[in-house]
């Protein structure tokens, strides 16, 4: 049974800038204990001075790159280090690239970074979970422009295009969301996905022209408008059981029907299993 004494912990990914350092102070203020990931040493120191300033009941800030695989599953460990339950996994780490670029695992980069490297943290971190956990996947709609995934392409290789490949990435994100939450049934550790809007942060600095034209002409909200819907979905009641939901502006909404793919959903865990043991990851 988990000491109600001690304060809760939150993993965040991504807690550098934007959603993620914000979602983060946001968590700090109700008494979190947090364990930040962030690429950037500049902007990683910046944003754990803010946690704290912000009144957290602990932090620790921690350095991957989810470019990597290797990086992931070291992180993961050092996390195992530093906390004997997690309360909350927000995965919110991710991004979009202007052209492809393999990693040096040899993967297309948006769907390692905003795909397998969730997908990896998350269940190196389960055992670390109990009844009352939380995992939060930071999707978007832009799923909804994936009519379903590219299994004869997975990594694009043919005719990429980074809108494309965000699109799929994010499909991924829910369609991992609900094979999770099938397989957590009955665990009491609750896995959900969110929709963050359009949010005025560097996120799109990496994207391509077209893209960042785009979304130009959407504005945007500042990244706690966002953290406000990950705060409350630590804790909300309406955010438990039943599990695999999609939610935005604190309200369920609706996904798109590939998103619902209870077949795609396996299949993606299963392909995505094989691709870390192929690395020897798994």
């Amino acid at each position: 049974m988990p000491d109600a004494s001690q304060p809760k912990t939150a993993i965040v990914t991504g807690a550098s800038a934007g959603i993620g350092r914000a979602s983060a102070i946001a968590l700090a203020e109700a008494g979190w204990r947090i364990i930040g990931i962030g690429r950037d040493p500049a902007r990683s120191a910046e944003a754990e001075a803010a946690i704290r300033a912000a009144g957290s009941a602990g932090v620790d800030f921690l350095r991957a790159d989810f470019d990597s695989m290797a990086e992931v599953a070291r992180v993961a460990g050092e996390i195992a280090g530093l906390a004997g339950r997690i309360d909350l996994l927000v995965n919110n780490a991710g991004g979009v690239r202007d052209a492809r670029y393999a990693t040096l695992d040899g993967l297309e980069a948006t769907y390692a970074a905003n795909h397998l490297a969730a997908f990896l943290l998350t269940t190196r971190l389960l055992p670390l979970m109990g009844a009352g956990g939380r995992i939060i996947a930071v999707s978007s709609s832009a799923h909804e422009y994936c009519p379903g995934m590219n299994w004869a392409d997975l990594q694009l290789e043919t005719g990429f295009s980074a809108g494309a490949a965000y699109c799929q990435a994010k499909l991924a994100n829910l369609l991992f969301t609900r094979e999770l939450a099938r397989r957590l049934d009955g665990s009491g550790i609750v896995a959900q996905a969110m929709h963050p809007g359009i949010i005025a942060s560097n996120f799109y600095n990496y994207g391509d022209a077209s893209m960042r034209a785009h979304l130009e002409t959407k504005g945007g909200n500042p990244p706690g408008h966002a953290a406000r819907t990950i705060a409350w979905m630590a804790t909300a009641p309406e955010c438990g059981e039943p599990a695999g939901r999609y939610f935005h502006d604190c309200a369920e909404v609706a996904a798109s029907p590939a998103a619902h793919d209870d077949q795609a959903a396996a299949q993606l865990w299963a392909h995505s299993e094989a691709i870390l043991a192929r690395l020897a990851i798994a």
